[in-house]
């Protein structure tokens, strides 16, 4: 039996897992931990993450994330010249919004997967988005 794979990781989630002092820390570790399935993480939120992490927390901080990530159950997932399209696409749609690059190549991934699930804090722009595999995100936490 093969893993559901229905939930895509957003930068801000996963800052907050190593971040003690965001208030949202506990509750996305406790997510983190209770979660059985593999999660998805897209390539691109991974220099972000990684470069917020060492500039706000340390380069020590940053090198743990990134052992603990080998050991997780996180799956990295390549952003494929579609998905480069499809970003262009949703940069251009909601460029009023001023969406940035990394939530859109979440957009393009999670359309292309089927994934309905965001793991964010941010919950403006992945509320204004309308995915074209469903009408909306769920948003967690």
């Amino acid at each position: 039996m093969s893993a559901i794979l229905d939930k895509i990781l957003d930068t801000s989630f996963l800052l907050a897992t190593v971040n003690r002092k965001d208030k949202n820390h506990n509750l996305v570790l406790d997510i983190i931990v209770n979660l059985k399935e593999p999660l998805i993480l897209p390539m691109t939120v991974l220099p972000e993450v990684s470069y917020l992490i060492a500039s706000r927390l340390g380069h020590h901080i940053m090198r743990q994330f990134l052992a603990d990530l080998v050991v997780s159950n996180m799956m990295i997932e390549v952003i494929t010249k579609e998905d480069l399209q499809r970003t262009t696409e949703i940069l251009t749609q909601y460029s009023d919004s001023q969406l940035d690059f990394v939530d859109a190549t979440i957009t393009a991934i999670a359309e292309r997967m089927n994934i309905t699930k965001v793991l964010t804090l941010d919950r403006r722009d992945f509320s204004i988005i309308r995915p074209k595999h469903c009408h909306y995100f769920q948003i967690f936490p």
